[in-house]
């Protein structure tokens, strides 16, 4: 689980298709190397990372990065299979314990990949429209939360499959979200309360049927 508070923007090294089983010829998963501010031998083998909002395992790793293995099926999902080396990446560590929920709970699963629509200054912030695709309606709402390429924020207005957010300038400064431009495609988790109360509702729909 994670909160949406982004602790580092790493920087992708590397990205190389690594061979399948060895009895066979196909090519396996996908493999990414990070570079990151983290100490990295406080980090497992093993061990939950959200990119940019999608929850990654670290398979190996060295002085300053580590590597991760992508599926066909999460690239198929998320915005990770365009990406190439130098892209800056929102990095956040799953939480423990001991960690403030300062954002807001954060499973590292991509609903969906969403499109900026527009960007522009007001005062001091900068204001986004996003454009979701029409499945994930049902779980954006003003007010509420959403994970956009893995920061909480909270969702300042909907208006037919887009919802607009305000990103002030710390958020901007710290994140990957203060270079998007219209065109970009983000990672999109809905609030993952909101999928448990449309499921709930689904099933209670279905039984009165």
């Amino acid at each position: 689980m994670f909160t949406g508070i982004i602790t580092d923007v790493g920087r992708l090294r590397e990205v190389t298709r690594v061979d399948g089983a060895a009895k066979t010829s196909e090519l396996g998963d996908t493999r990414m190397v990070v570079e990151t501010a983290y100490d990295t031998k406080a980090i497992d083998i093993g061990a939950s990372i959200a990119h940019s909002g999608a929850c990654m395992t670290v398979v190996e790793k060295g002085p300053g990065w580590y590597a991760f293995d992508v599926s066909d099926e999460s690239l198929d999902k998320t915005t990770l299979s365009d990406w190439t080396a130098g892209r800056p990446i929102n990095l956040e560590r799953a939480l423990t314990g001991a960690d403030e929920l300062g954002g807001h709970m954060v499973t590292g699963h991509v609903d969906a990949v969403g499109q900026v629509v527009s960007r522009e200054t007001v005062a001091g912030s900068t204001r986004f429209i996003i454009r979701a695709p029409k499945t994930l309606g049902f779980a954006i709402a003003p007010k509420g939360s959403i994970t956009v390429d893995g920061v909480s924020l909270t969702v300042n207005a909907v208006e037919g499959d887009s919802f607009g957010i305000n990103i002030i300038p710390h958020t901007a400064e710290v994140t990957t979200l203060g270079r998007l431009q219209p065109g970009d495609e983000v990672n999109l988790e809905i609030d993952v309360i909101a999928r448990y109360v449309a499921r709930y509702l689904q099933h209670m729909n279905a039984d009165r049927g």
